[in-house]
Parts: structure tokens; C-alpha cells; sequence
């Protein structure tokens, strides 16, 4: 030791492997000036500990939890693991959430996700490659062969930030793509990791200093997870390598330089100059805008406009059909199981959903179910043989897949008759149920094509509604100037469009899974359900079966009327009551064929004691169809020839009621998705009479469909406004926030004095309205969780690139894309909304926001098929004057989605159709005539009579997020909503300068 040379500074990082003994050996000998105090890195070492002294110093950290284990595998009490949470001292995480060893060396980090969202479970580790995780979805139980921190997971939007210090003064911040998300490591032409410096928030900078501090080292770095408008450090390390950044490298060296010359020669440190000698002055940002260009597939616009707001509304892909199956129960099994699972309440209904408790149905079920018909079956009656064939139906969808998946799979259970019966203790009676109606719900589920359908959509968004020859999208999103963010409905085949979408979009790879619960989030209350316009959606079925049955053509349209759309039930073909019959008989052709196949099923299964299930889970995650299955002349997908003969029998009993002798006509939009399903994905089952069928079932549906929202243009306008209602409200709230951001970028000189002409009672009371943010909803796929919004949450939180480091042009300037993923009665209600919002009374007058030529378009498409979307573009003129109603403009057009007939595209062997069961997708479609110009202003007007006011939308938590803006413009939105600028005495773009001070 005697032999150690001396030195003046010494500066080391903890790491696995490094002799921290010697290093304080060297110290306590030559005593040097230390960096990094040596004795605060053995912390590093241990995350535990590492967790309790962020706390120590109040750095906000995840929601933990510690499982410490004295050996591998120790059973603990106070440790509980269930299919989709695990319990620590009653502290209970659901998945998603993070498992993280508690040695500070082990960097094998999981995520587990729950199997609402597919399940599976996601390992991240060191960069191998380019490769940063793997996922794997068949892994659901959780590591026991050591201790570890269990924390909840923090959605990101797919973007982690590493922050680096260089004494408490000084943080450098870059942000990179999670490894979350799909793995792949971006990097550029030189192999190096993609990352682009971020600016941090005054919290975030604070944090930053503490971090530094409560460490006790000047040079380290740690992780920074964004989300819900608020930061937490996840991970501390003794060291880190900035990567791309020479300005950070010569501000740490001059940083590091004054540092150790104040500690060791003071006299020196305020001779020298703050900068290097050598550092020449960085060239000035250009001005030109990378969004300064069009999309001639889309639109053009010009020169000056620049690309501000993306809005798109999204039907799900191409999926199996929907079923449902009712039954009523008194069997004691199935009672007892609904007891089970209700806690034990007679009255109370319960639904089924985890694997567990479908498991447990079915058990049941199997117990009650002979597995093949023993040939008996004729001694019974009507209603005893009805029944046993729905619980042969519902055990046949239970053992569909290796495991359960909720978001596919649900049963409810009602009780609807008890007794009473003795207690067990003798102390009275309660109630006992005797019988119960059973629901299950299945089917739904995103095909093959429907994930196919999704990325190659999400792969001509990337490449065709952004600038930058395929690439301006990417660039935007990785330099925090996109502004991101998808939402979905509750359904599963909505989510998994959505992941699918994002996974094209933004050039992903991998599984759904953690890409669904990574950008994803759901809103049921916006973009699920039609309860609001049930009565008037009621009235226009009764209505439209009056039109068919009474064989009333449509006011004689054909033709004869200027504009055909406008009567009751246009669209319906003119002999509507002579073509239900032939459905009938069509329909029940097809379901005897079906029967038969079933039948050579179930004498199959009769001759082997197994067979081969289908997993449905796995089918999920393929592209291509599955050419074993077609090549044994078996249904595409997951179905059984037992479930498609249930399919088709359902569809014959309901469609036509003999006994009656009544046709119910809300059943052919389900034949025609049947026969559409079986032409594209079993063809090769050769069903007689099924091309017939199809194509009576369309003549009918492309009627009956657009009729159920409103049987004539005013009806469509008001069921339109009742189901989107919700929708159309965040719509507004995007442009909007997306206009004021702008002009906040354009004119930079408004001051905080020109807020001081709203009066005061006003502000107060639009300050004091609970209104949900720009995005205001927290909820990934699996969680939906509500806080309380403080008045610090309305403060604007911006994320941004940081212009001084970053090697684009204009950091400033950014695109918000908001994503609404939802099913065919959102699709249907925002475009009667948006081509017929001129005949509401308050409008008298207007002309509609949908050209002359589309409207007869529109009449004549009818059907908006799966991948359907409408797209909203705003564009901001900076050659118009800020106050100019024409600075901003809206560019809409819609596409119909895969409305291809799939008799139309047998046309070469080679068609998607038949190699891989995929319709393709139709471009994009003009709504408005080309060159004019709709302002937001008008826009605005137009459909504001038909969205829900900010001020009725629920508080809910801050949004996940990602890019520009996070929590946002609560205030903003108030002031912009409420305060009548075009009405009031006071100059409205002063009003508009009060409304960005708020900002």
C-alpha cells in the first residue's frame, strides 16, 4: 500500500466488481480530494436500501413493496401470490406490476401482466445486442428463489428518462424508448443507443440536486419514470454513460475542472475561464419546419401550414363473430358455484371471469355434460335436450385454449328463484336460490387478419398522414415533439386493434401484450356503450321493421327525391319483405351442413379419450392463418364444428320464430357478419348456399344497418349526438388545447398582466369547476385507478426536447396525436354528427361540414367495415395574423375500412383473401371539396351543440404520459370553454392572451 502513488482527486463509481475495500484503503491513506464519497456506495449495492434512502430524503419513489427470503424458495406468511395480484403484509399489487431483485447487480427485471391484457410476463435485462427484453406468455407465477421489490407499474407511454449529475447544480437528461415496449434497441448509422436530450422540470431538477445530495455523489446517475404528470426515481447507479452528447461532455468537463480546482487550488478556480478554450459557438437552429410538408395521398396544403393535430377515430379489426348463450340453471353444482363466488349472498349475481373461476365452471360443467351424446337424447323433452346442448355449448367454449383469457371469455350468473331453508346453526332460516340464468359471452375476438389489418393501417398512418418521407413520424415521437397518446374501449378485440395499430405506427415489434398495457388506455364511459340512446335506438328498429314487414319502399327514393338520404329508411333495398323469407331458408340450409360437420366431430371425440385443443391465446399472437387446421378441413381459428353449428342455430332460431310466423329483423346484421366471417375464413369448408346467403344478407344489411342509428337524418343527428357525445367533447378539448399551445409557441410575449382582463369572479369560478384534463383519465388496460386532482395538478407540466442539446430543427414545434379506438356505433354516431349536425335548429342555415359529393357517397357506401376511421388534421397557417379565424384549419376525411366483398376478391390466387384470409383496407376519402377551407372556428360552431361541455366531465387522475404536454391545461380548458370571447365586450384575442397565461 506504501507503493500507491499519490494523487490529488479521486473519483470512483460503484459497480459489480470493483474493490471499494481498496479504494477507501487508498483514501484513508493519501487522503485525496473524493468525488463520490466511497461509503454511500455500498447503498448501490442493494435496491432495499437504496428504496429507503430516496424516502429517507422525501425523492418520490414507486408504490412497494419488500419480500425478503433468509434462503431460496422460503415459504412466507406474509406473502400471497394469485392468478392476477400478489399480497405483501396486505399490501396488494395488481398486475401489471414490477419484480426487481434486490441485489443492486442482478438487472433481470419482470413485468407481469394480468390476463385481462393476455398475460405473460416481460424480462428486462442488460443490453444484449440489440436486444434489451424479452417476453414470454406462458410465465404467470412470480420468482420466489431469492428477495425482491415488488412495485406497481408506471405507464410511461413507452419513454424512459436517464438522468445524469455532475455535482448538485448540474443534470443532464436524455430520453430513449422503453425496453418495455417491444426490446429493440434503436440505434443509429454508428451503433450507438438513439437518445435525444430532454429539458427536466423545476421538480424534476430539485430532484435531481437531492438525489445528488442524499447519495453523496457528485458524478452518478438514475432513472427517471414520467407519469400521471408526476416523476419518481426507480434506480440509483454509481455510474452511467451518456451517449451522443458532446455539449454534456464539455459541460462536465468544465464543471468537474472548477470542482476539483476549488477543492485543490483554489487561488486558480476563478482565473480560468468558464468555458473551453477550443468550444466553438453552436450554429443557430434553423426555422424551417420538418412538419412544412404535404401528404398528397391524404391532402395537400401549403408551403406556410404546418402539420399541428392528428385526431382518428377507429373501428377494431376484422374478428370472429359475437355469441352469447342464455340458459337457465337449477343443477346444485352451478348454484353452489354462484355462492361461491358472490360471497355467499342468495340474491346476488357474480361474474366469472379469471381463470380460476372459469376452471371452475368448467369442472361443473363436465361433471354435468356426458363428454359425447349417448344416442338418448330423443327420450328426453324439447326443453331438457334444448338445455344439455347449451351446457355441451358452454363446456365447449370453456375448453377453447390452454388457459383463460378474460377479456375473451365472461359468465354471468343471476339468481332468480329461492327458498327458504333452515340455517346451519338452527338460529331461523335464509334464503337458498334454486335458480339461476346463466349468460355466457364469447367470440369477439381479433383474428388473425384483424391483428394484420391494424399494423399495416398503423404502418400507413406512419407513413402517409405524417411529413418526413416515412421517417417524420418516428423522428417527431423519439424527439418528444409527438405528443402521443391511444385510448380504447373496453372490448379486447378494441385493445388489441390498438396495440396492433401503435405497433405499425410506431415501427414496433414483438407480442401485444406489452405494448397494449404500455400505451394504452382504456375509456369505457367514452368510446363503449349505446345505454344514453336505447329509447331512441329502440324507436328506430320498431320503425324500420314497420318499413320491411309493411313492404313500404322508403318513400319511393329511388331516384326520384334530389336527395335520397334524407327519408325514412333509406337504403333499404325495395323488395326488404320478400328477401327476409329467403334469408330463412338460406340460413337454415347452411346450419344443417354445419350440423352435420358437427355431428363427425363428436363421433371423432367418441373414439379417442383426447384431443387436440386449440389455443386460442397462441392464435392470438400469429399473422398468418393456420394452414394445418385449413389443410385437415377444419374452421380458421379457434372455433370447433360444435361451436359453429351453435353459431348457425342460434342465428335460425332467432332470425325466424315458426310458431309466430315473425321475422325479427335485428338479427341480420349478426347473419350477414356470419356468412362474411365464414366466406373469408372457411371457404375452404365448401358450405352450400353460403355465397346466397351473402349475398341476401347484404342487400338487407346494408339497409338495416345505417338505420338503426336514426331511420332519417334528423334521428341519425340525435342518436349520433347521444352515443358520441363523450367523444366529441374530447375532440373539441384537442383542438382546442392544440390551438392555444400553438399560438403559445408563436407569440411568446404574452405576460402574466394580460390575464388581469378576466374578471375576477369569473376565473375564480371556472378555477373552481371540476372538469377532467386534456386527457384527464388514468387507466391502463388492466387498472383503472382515480385520484384526487389537487390544484397544483392543473399547472402545466412540459416535457420537451431540449433545444441547446438536440440536433433538430425547430424543438419547439410539435404534433399531438390523439388515437380513439372504438367499435362500429361510435363509428356510425361521429359521422351522422359530422354530416348532419346543419340541420339542428340552433345551425338553421349552415351549410353542412360534408361536401354535396360525399353525402351521396356516403348514402351510397352504408357500410363502415372493420379498420373504418375518420381523421381530423389541423393545420396552422404562420403567414396569418394569430387572430385570424383562418390561422387554423381542419382537414377531414374517412376511409371504410376492409368494405370489400369477399366474392369481389377471388379474382387471382394470389388475392390477401386467399393467401391470407385478410380483406384489404380502403384508402383515404375526401370529406370536404378540395381547396376549401374549413376554420376551426367553424368547426367549432358546427358541432359544439353535440359535445359534452367540458364542464360535465368527471375529475378524474392526471393521463399517462408522453411528450409535450402532460397534465394539462385544466384552467385552459375551463377558460376556452366558458368564456364567450366572440360575444364578449373585451378584444377576444386579449381574452386568448389571458387564456395561454392561465396555460
Amino acid at each position: 500500500e506504501l507503493s500507491w502513488p499519490k494523487c490529488d482527486c479521486l473519483i470512483a463509481f460503484c459497480s459489480s466488481g470493483f474493490p471499494l475495500q481498496k479504494a477507501q484503503a487508498y483514501a484513508a491513506l493519501r487522503r485525496p480530494f473524493v468525488v463520490n464519497e466511497l461509503e454511500p456506495q455500498y447503498l448501490l449495492h442493494d435496491r432495499r436500501k437504496v428504496y429507503e434512502h430516496l424516502e429517507k430524503y422525501g425523492i418520490p419513489v414507486p408504490n412497494y413493496a419488500l419480500v425478503n427470503r433468509e434462503y431460496p424458495y422460503q415459504e412466507l406468511d406474509h406473502f400471497i401470490e394469485q392468478e392476477d395480484f400478489v399480497e405483501i403484509h396486505g399490501k396488494r399489487f395488481l398486475k401489471p406490476f414490477v419484480e426487481k431483485p434486490a441485489n443492486g447487480d442482478d438487472h433481470r427485471i419482470m413485468i407481469y401482466y394480468p390476463n385481462s391484457a393476455g398475460g405473460g410476463m416481460k424480462e428486462l435485462f442488460r443490453k444484449v445486442g440489440n436486444r434489451s427484453s424479452e417476453f414470454h406468455p406462458d410465465v404467470r407465477r412470480v420468482r420466489r428463489e431469492g428477495s425482491y421489490i415488488y412495485e406497481e407499474f408506471m405507464p410511461t407511454g413507452g419513454t424512459d428518462v436517464k438522468v445524469y449529475t455532475v455535482g448538485p447544480g448540474y443534470a443532464h437528461a436524455e430520453a430513449r424508448k422503453s425496453p418495455v415496449v417491444d426490446g429493440v434497441v434503436m440505434r443509429n448509422p454508428d451503433g450507438k443507443e438513439v437518445r435525444y436530450p430532454v429539458l427536466l422540470t423545476p421538480t424534476e431538477k430539485q430532484m435531481a440536486r437531492d438525489v445528488c445530495n442524499a447519495f453523496r455523489q457528485m458524478v452518478c446517475g438514475f432513472d427517471l419514470l414520467r407519469c400521471d404528470g408526476r416523476s419518481y426515481v426507480c434506480d440509483v447507479n454509481g455510474w452511467s454513460f451518456v451517449k451522443n452528447s458532446y455539449k454534456y461532455y464539455d459541460d462536465a468537463a468544465c464543471i468537474m475542472r472548477k470542482i476539483f480546482l476549488d477543492a485543490k487550488a483554489p487561488h486558480l478556480s476563478s482565473t480560468i475561464p468558464p468555458t473551453l478554450p477550443w468550444k466553438s459557438k453552436a450554429p443557430d437552429q434553423s426555422t424551417e419546419g420538418l412538419t412544412r410538408q404535404g401528404s398528397g395521398i391524404i391532402g395537400t396544403f401549403g408551403q406556410s401550414e404546418e402539420l399541428r393535430c392528428v385526431i382518428v377515430v377507429i373501428r377494431h379489426g376484422d374478428r370472429t363473430p359475437k355469441q352469447k348463450v342464455k340458459l337457465k340453471v337449477t343443477e346444485e353444482k352451478l348454484l353452489n358455484l354462484m355462492l361461491k363466488y358472490n360471497g355467499g349472498k342468495p340474491r346476488a349475481e357474480t361474474k366469472l371471469k379469471s381463470a380460476v373461476q372459469l376452471q371452475d365452471l368448467l369442472d361443473a360443467t363436465r361433471q354435468l355434460v356426458p363428454p359425447t351424446r349417448s344416442g338418448q337424447e330423443s327420450d328426453s323433452d324439447a326443453e331438457d335436450l334444448e338445455h344439455i346442448e347449451k351446457l355441451r355449448q358452454v363446456k365447449a367454449v370453456l375448453e377453447e385454449g390452454g388457459h383463460f383469457s378474460g377479456i375473451y371469455r365472461k359468465v354471468q350468473l343471476k339468481p332468480l328463484k329461492w327458498i327458504k331453508v333452515p340455517k346451519h346453526n338452527g338460529d331461523g332460516e335464509e334464503d337458498r336460490p334454486i335458480e339461476a340464468l346463466m349468460i355466457l359471452k364469447y367470440g369477439g375476438v381479433l383474428t388473425h387478419a384483424g391483428r394484420k389489418q391494424a399494423e399495416e393501417l398503423g404502418r400507413f398512418f406512419r407513413n402517409n398522414i405524417y411529413p418526413g418521407e416515412g421517417t417524420g413520424l418516428l423522428r417527431l415521437h423519439s424527439t418528444y415533439r409527438h405528443d402521443l397518446k391511444i385510448y380504447s374501449s373496453d372490448e379486447g378485440r378494441v385493445q388489441m386493434s390498438a396495440a396492433a395499430f401503435a405497433k405499425g405506427l410506431l415501427d414496433l415489434e414483438g407480442q401485444l401484450t406489452p405494448i397494449l398495457v404500455s400505451l394504452v388506455s382504456k375509456d369505457s364511459s367514452m368510446l363503449d356503450g349505446l345505454e344514453d340512446a336505447s329509447i331512441e335506438m329502440d324507436e328506430a328498429k320498431a320503425r324500420l321493421h314497420e318499413i320491411i314487414i309493411s313492404n313500404t319502399k322508403a318513400n319511393n327514393t329511388n331516384g326520384s327525391v334530389e336527395f335520397p338520404w334524407m327519408v325514412d329508411g333509406a337504403g333499404l333495398p325495395p323488395n326488404a319483405s320478400e328477401l327476409l323469407p329467403k334469408m330463412a331458408k338460406l340460413t337454415k340450409q347452411v346450419t344443417a351442413q354445419v350440423k352435420l360437420l358437427a355431428e363427425d366431430e363428436d363421433e371423432k371425440l367418441a373414439l379417442t379419450s383426447s384431443f387436440s385443443r386449440y389455443d386460442q391465446a397462441k392464435a392470438l399472437g400469429k399473422t398468418t392463418i393456420d394452414v394445418a387446421r385449413i389443410a385437415a378441413g377444419l374452421p380458421c381459428g379457434s372455433e370447433s364444428f360444435l361451436l359453429m353449428f351453435a353459431r348457425w342455430k342460434k342465428l335460425e332460431r332467432d332470425l325466424y320464430n315458426e310458431r309466430k310466423d315473425r321475422f325479427d329483423i335485428t338479427q341480420i346484421p349478426d347473419v350477414y357478419d356470419s356468412c362474411k366471417y365464414d366466406l373469408v375464413h372457411n371457404a375452404h369448408l365448401n358450405l352450400k348456399g353460403l355465397e346466397e346467403l351473402y349475398k341476401v344478407a347484404q342487400l338487407l344489411a346494408d339497409g338495416v344497418i345505417p338505420n338503426e342509428y336514426g331511420i332519417n337524418p334528423k334521428q341519425k343527428l340525435k342518436i349520433g349526438s347521444k352515443i358520441a357525445r363523450r367523444l366529441m367533447g374530447k375532440v373539441l378539448i384537442d383542438l382546442r388545447n392544440t390551438r392555444e399551445e400553438a399560438i403559445c409557441v408563436a407569440d411568446p410575449s404574452f405576460t402574466e398582466d394580460e390575464a388581469l382582463f378576466l374578471p375576477t369572479k369569473e376565473l375564480e369560478h371556472q378555477q373552481k369547476v371540476q372538469v377532467r384534463n386534456e386527457d384527464g383519465r388514468r387507466s391502463s388496460t388492466t387498472s383503472e385507478k382515480s385520484m384526487d386532482q389537487e390544484d397544483e395538478d392543473d399547472r402545466e407540466t412540459k416535457y420537451r426536447l431540449d433545444p441547446k442539446y438536440a440536433n433538430v430543427k425547430t424543438p419547439d414545434r410539435h404534433v399531438r396525436t390523439r388515437l380513439y379506438f372504438t367499435s362500429e356505433s361510435h363509428i356510425h354516431s361521429l359521422m351522422n354528427v359530422l354530416r348532419y349536425c346543419n340541420l339542428d335548429e340552433s345551425l338553421h342555415g349552415e351549410d353542412s361540414l360534408v361536401c354535396q359529393s360525399t353525402l351521396d357517397r356516403l348514402h351510397r357506401t352504408r357500410e363502415l367495415d372493420y379498420m373504418s376511421n375518420i381523421v381530423l388534421r389541423m393545420f396552422e397557417n404562420t403567414e396569418v395574423p394569430l387572430e385570424d379565424e383562418e390561422r387554423f384549419r381542419i382537414e377531414m376525411t374517412f376511409s371504410r375500412g376492409a368494405d370489400l366483398s369477399p366474392l369481389e376478391d377471388k379474382t387471382s390466387e394470389t388475392s390477401p383473401l386467399l393467401q391470407e384470409h385478410t380483406l384489404p383496407i380502403m384508402g383515404p376519402e375526401r370529406l370536404q371539396e378540395v381547396g376549401s377551407c374549413l376554420t376551426l372556428d367553424k368547426f367549432e360552431k358546427m358541432v359544439r351543440p353535440f359535445a359534452m361541455p367540458p364542464e360535465d366531465f368527471p375529475p378524474a387522475a392526471p393521463p399517462q404520459v408522453l411528450g409535450y404536454f402532460s397534465k394539462g391545461a385544466g384552467v385552459l380548458e375551463r377558460l376556452a370553454s366558458f368564456w364567450p370571447f366572440h360575444k364578449s365586450g373585451i378584444n377576444s384575442k386579449m381574452a386568448e392572451k389571458a387564456v395561454n397565461c392561465q396555460k
